[in-house]
């Protein structure tokens, strides 16, 4: 290290040596001569007076230290990338952007206010989203066809990161002229899997959520199954039977009494609404501060 600063190129490469199980392959993917980097890692080794790497005959391996300096290069090399990223964005003036994808719900109900106020943050800013259920944002998030997703279900691919920033809870809805609209007490979940519903397609997170809330009984065949949450509004409205959907996608109409919540067993439930995110744990900023406005917006 020079007057105390890291040498970044070596960050890189010893983060790669971990990653690929060996010098020789760690060397190749940055692009490093072998003797230069076993050169490099024993300069490294000496500045940070520990061992590092643990050499064997069928690769290399971190010790506890190399473990630690690993975690913090990456979260070093992820901040110069961000800069670099941020420098030219300014120097050729183009508009910060990002593409999201959203679920129905997160979509309709709340997106549009983080995205403004985004926009009021950043000016420069522009929030590109792409709306579908949720087992769709997790696959397009996989590929790297967005870089970041909103999404409805609690069921999150370990592969990626997830941070909940908000709750929905659930709801039985009817329309004003449903013959549940006089009943007294509530509804228990055995008799809510008998009823025929209204549902959304299978992949959305709404219909999982349905799915776990009855988990323990055999649901009805549905009257009907929709893709979008305004579709199943629309039917219900029509009073060809009761939902259940989540309540930020019920607000206005519910106000307006165009459609009634039923009280069910099941009242008080929850789902996490959650943003997920591949490659590196750390967001880019522009990502990490949507994420942070979702989390706190009312």
């Amino acid at each position: 290290m020079d007057n105390g600063w890291p040498n970044l190129q070596t960050l890189a490469l010893f983060v790669a040596i971990v990653e690929e199980g060996s010098l020789g392959a760690g060397a190749r993917k940055v692009g490093m001569a072998q003797p230069n980097a076993s050169r490099a890692i024993a300069e490294l080794e000496a500045d940070m007076k520990a061992e590092l790497l643990v050499r064997h005959p069928r690769g290399s391996y971190p010790t506890a230290a190399g473990l630690a300096l690993v975690e913090h290069s990456r979260n070093l090399l992820q901040s110069v990338q961000e800069f670099t990223e941020w420098v030219t964005e300014g120097r050729t003036e183009q508009p910060l952007k990002l593409h999201v994808g959203a679920s129905m719900t997160i979509a309709e109900a709340l997106l549009p206010a983080w995205a403004a106020d985004m926009r009021t943050r950043f000016p420069a800013s522009r929030v590109d989203v792409s709306v579908m259920n949720s087992s769709q944002v997790i696959e397009a998030v996989q590929k790297g066809h967005l870089q970041l997703g909103f999404i409805e279900t609690p069921h999150v691919p370990v592969r990626l990161h997830a941070r909940v920033v908000q709750e929905d809870k659930l709801i039985v809805v009817i329309s004003p002229n449903h013959e549940w609209a006089n009943r007294t007490g509530k509804i228990s979940l055995r008799e809510l899997s008998e009823t025929p519903l209204i549902v959304r397609e299978i992949g959305s997170g709404t219909r999982e959520a349905l799915q776990e809330l009855l988990a323990d009984y055999d649901m009805a065949e549905p009257i009907q199954v929709l893709n979008s949450n305004a579709a199943v509004r629309v039917v219900v409205e029509a009073g060809a039977g009761p939902a259940v959907l989540g309540e930020l996608a019920l607000r206005d109409h519910l106000a307006l009494g165009r459609l009634l919540s039923v009280p069910f067993e099941g009242s008080g439930v929850t789902r996490p609404l959650t943003a997920v995110w591949s490659g590196p744990r750390r967001l880019p900023i522009l990502a990490g501060e949507l994420v942070s406005i979702a989390s706190n917006h009312i």
